[in-house]
């Protein structure tokens, strides 16, 4: 688990968080949402060490990661994904040498022993006869992938993904985020995800972290959402009639599964 408390962080006069305290939850797929400008990308860059808090404490598993210095952070970056909004690929690599490439500088590994994890990565998110193309040489939706079996592959315990459908059509987008949720659940990853993505945050969103104006506004899962009477957070996920009708349905279908019901009978719903 990774524990957020009362975090803030300010840009000469500007507070751009303000006190943000919040659990990122292992196994399950947490999401970061809000407006440009509402705080979001930089509570991120806080919590995986590329920006410094002003005050506050980031623990990982309980430890006080806001007060290493970088000597003591180095073995849980090593425990940290990332899958960039650009993918980052390494343009002058191939594919296999891009997810080969944290295997090549922090593992142990023989170099069989790596070829073969990095071929189970690819493997993984079903990328074939791809490992001796270049970047430029493969569709956007592909270059996500390999940007996925890169995050994976030293066994990550956190995932930190931006917005992962960028620039991605919608098809791609729903495979992109089945894909991030499944190796989520397969491997009871802690995965963050910042994203402005409202089928992901209906679809994806087991824990969901609404910020607005640097503050955490709401907080709840997607289920949760459908329900939810705060103003800010509906006008900001449900702007549009389309939505607000895909809402009322959403609700109608959770009213009828039985399942669901039963669930809120156990008191199994906050």
């Amino acid at each position: 688990m990774i524990e957020l408390k009362n975090i803030r962080k300010s840009f000469g006069d500007k507070e751009i968080l303000k006190d943000v305290s919040a659990n990122m939850e292992p196994g399950k797929t947490n999401l970061i949402i809000g407006a440009s400008g509402s705080g979001k990308t930089v509570l991120m860059k806080c919590m995986v060490g590329l920006m410094k808090v002003d005050s506050g404490t980031v623990l990982y598993n309980g430890q006080d990661f806001t007060a290493m210095d970088d000597h003591e952070k180095k073995p849980i970056r090593q425990e940290i994904g990332m899958l960039f909004q650009g993918s980052a690929l390494f343009d002058s690599m191939t594919v296999e040498q891009n997810i080969m490439f944290p295997l090549d500088m922090f593992s142990s590994m023989s170099y069989r022993e790596r070829r073969k994890r990095m071929q189970e990565c690819l493997d993984r998110v079903e990328l074939k006869d791809a490992n001796k193309k270049f970047p430029a040489e493969i569709s956007g939706g592909m270059k996500k992938r390999v940007g996925i079996a890169r995050a994976i592959v030293l066994n990550p315990k956190y995932l930190f993904v931006d917005e992962p459908n960028s620039g991605l059509d919608p098809q791609t987008s729903l495979i992109i985020d089945k894909l991030i949720k499944d190796i989520t659940v397969e491997y009871n990853i802690t995965t963050v995800v910042n994203t402005h993505d409202m089928n992901t945050v209906m679809e994806s969103g087991d824990h969901i972290i609404y910020m607005h104006q640097g503050k955490k506004q709401w907080e709840g899962s997607n289920e949760d959402i459908i329900f939810s009477e705060d103003k800010l957070l509906n006008d900001f996920i449900f702007a549009s009639e389309f939505f607000q009708d895909i809402k009322e349905m959403r609700k109608l279908e959770m009213f009828r599964d039985k399942n669901w019901r039963a669930k809120q009978a156990g008191g199994g719903n906050k």
